[in-house]
């Protein structure tokens, strides 16, 4: 499995000089089966999914935009996805199923942020063969993927993390994630609850929220997320092969995240240019 990271950003992008090296695009993975060449996968559609458009050589996209929840930061990229922009693309749309009886269906909830007049074209007049889809927890199977879903909490809207396997290695991707709201843990971080472990346990990468250092979680936890020094304990406690910090705050800098790197010298800290093999 080759896993391209095409936006590492959360909640904005950001823009300027200081914020170059790690990128500025907001959530975005292009993830690659083992015994393919293309990615047929792709986690959120930050602006980052700009990025994934060199990745199909030319090729129109032919996947599934899988997505962990519906703020702003994962899915306003997707009309400019110039890899979908073709008559013969083929492109599904799975997104979590709302909990309140009688919500609207997935195309709906996706013409809430992408219609007039916040938007000039809805996600069912983009060019190209779309589907729409709302999935439940449990087990799914997308492109080729066995996909575990389950519901992790941040705030805001139903937030889902997936377990992604090809049969050869497994991704873990928890991008938004408040362990504080089921309590505050042993070392104050948040609880290490069960779906958290379910999902990363044994994982060859744990891509997890990255947002807030330790000294910011009490004044900012309120937003819906996680510490960095969780997400490395999370992956020791679950036998996780590496920690991969994602979903960086859009205020912090290329150099305070190689200070990140260097705190925590057991994680990857992700740029726009990071790519995994697993």
């Amino acid at each position: 499995m080759r896993v391209h990271f095409c936006g590492v950003r959360g909640s904005t992008p950001a823009l300027g000089a200081e914020f170059a090296r790690y990128g500025g695009h907001t959530p975005c993975l292009a993830v690659v089966r083992d015994d393919a060449s293309l990615p047929t996968l792709i986690l959120d559609s930050g602006t980052g999914i700009r990025a994934v458009t060199p990745l199909l050589d030319g090729a129109p996209f032919a996947g599934t935009i899988l997505y962990s929840h519906l703020h702003w930061d994962h899915f306003h990229g997707l009309p400019f996805f110039a890899g979908a922009d073709h008559d013969d693309a083929r492109v599904a749309l799975a997104l979590p199923k709302p909990i309140a009886p009688g919500s609207p269906g997935p195309e709906a909830l996706l013409e809430r942020a992408m219609s007039p007049p916040h938007f000039p074209v809805t996600p069912g007049e983009l060019r190209g063969n779309y589907s729409f889809h709302a999935i439940e927890p449990g087990e799914h199977k997308l492109e080729g993927f066995e996909i575990l879903a389950r519901e992790v909490p941040h705030r805001g809207g139903r937030t889902f993390g997936y377990r992604i396997s090809d049969g050869h290695a497994t991704l873990t991707y928890i991008p938004d994630h408040c362990p504080t709201t089921l309590g505050p843990g042993e070392d104050g971080w948040g609880a290490y609850h069960a779906n958290a472990i379910e999902l990363a346990s044994g994982a060859d990468a744990l891509v997890h929220d990255a947002t807030l250092l330790p000294d910011e979680l009490a004044a900012n936890a309120q937003y819906g997320h996680a510490a960095a020094d969780y997400a490395v304990e999370l992956a020791k406690r679950v036998g996780a092969r590496v920690a991969v910090l994602f979903h960086h705050a859009p205020e912090r800098t290329d150099d305070e995240l190689d200070a990140l790197a260097l705190r925590l010298p057991d994680a990857i800290v992700a740029s726009q240019d990071t790519m995994l093999e697993l």
